[in-house]
């Protein structure tokens, strides 16, 4: 299981670092016309969100992202406060890009909130979907995963549905480490612990657009950093390639819009389910905190 784990962890970062040169795109021709297919990581240009960035860096999901894998290696396993501090921390100097939740989460910790209280009203799928290190971490222990996945999305996004996101992919994730395909584990946890919610809805859609071609059957659920848009696109393209780690990345992006948040989500899900021999060499080597990254999850254990 491991193997599987540490691959889901890398998806979910390698997700990121494709998509951040092509980034809140909303037209799907745009980004084919300047960038062709994007199968590998590109320098985000000027004018766009992440000037600042490099070949194989990060947006600011993926950053916090592996803050929070810098938490969870420091402490053994998630702690609210540590993780709270180093976010805080994080943002101090940071030159990258800042998003709603994340100035409106500081300026909650900046009023004497504590991490529990702090979370921005937003309902973007972002904070939930920056969650693989968790699901490394607790690979074992469905219930802390679960814990720990709604609390560290609420320190940011304190909307019910993000929050409720992070349980379901929480959840996902482990019965896909545990076994499963990634479409039983969705429809296991949908009809065990999201029976007639919204999250029906959204999973019917995104089964039934299996057969849809990728970037019309997303750019139809919503480009949008919200999760009622998001959360169809990510359950598509789980369905449709969850035997093909590359592409399923590849359409994420190509999708255009959020496609970070997507693209980490699916990543974390098909990585845990086919493992690190469906992953792109090209990735491994040219993720430039891929090293650092499989250096915490050694220390994670």
């Amino acid at each position: 299981m491991r193997d599987k784990a540490e691959a889901m962890v890398l998806a979910s970062f390698a997700a990121d670092s494709l998509a951040l040169g092509v980034h809140w795109i909303y037209h799907a021709q745009q980004i084919s016309n300047q960038h062709g297919r994007v199968e590998k990581f590109i320098k985000p240009r000027e004018g766009s969100y992440h000037p600042t960035k490099e070949k194989g860096e990060f947006t600011h999901y993926g950053d916090q992202q592996l803050v929070l894998l810098e938490s969870v290696a420091a402490k053994g396993g998630f702690d609210l406060n540590d993780f709270s501090e180093r976010w805080q921390r994080f943002f101090r100097d940071y030159d990258g890009y800042f998003d709603g939740a994340t100035k409106k989460t500081l300026a909650n910790f900046s009023q004497g909130k504590g991490p529990q209280d702090s979370g921005s009203p937003s309902n973007d799928l972002a904070g939930a979907a920056r969650i693989a290190p968790l699901a490394f971490c607790y690979r074992d222990n469905l219930d802390e995963l679960v814990r720990a996945a709604r609390a560290q999305t609420r320190m940011t996004h304190a909307d019910p549905l993000s929050v409720h996101s992070a349980e379901f992919l929480a959840r996902v994730t482990w019965k896909t480490l545990n076994g499963a395909s990634p479409s039983e584990a969705i429809t296991e946890v949908a009809e065990k612990n999201y029976s007639d919610t919204v999250f029906t809805e959204w999973i019917q859609q995104g089964f039934q657009s299996k057969d849809m071609e990728t970037v019309s059957a997303i750019s139809r659920f919503g480009l949008t950093c919200h999760t009622p848009d998001a959360f169809p696109g990510v359950i598509h393209l789980v369905a449709k390639y969850e035997k093909d780690l590359k592409e399923a990345l590849v359409q994420a992006v190509m999708a255009g819009g959020d496609n970070a948040a997507r693209g980490m989500a699916v990543g974390m899900i098909v990585g845990a389910h086919l493992g690190k021999e469906h992953f792109p060499e090209q990735w491994l080597t040219e993720l430039r905190k891929g090293g650092e990254i499989r250096n915490l999850l050694i220390q994670i254990g």
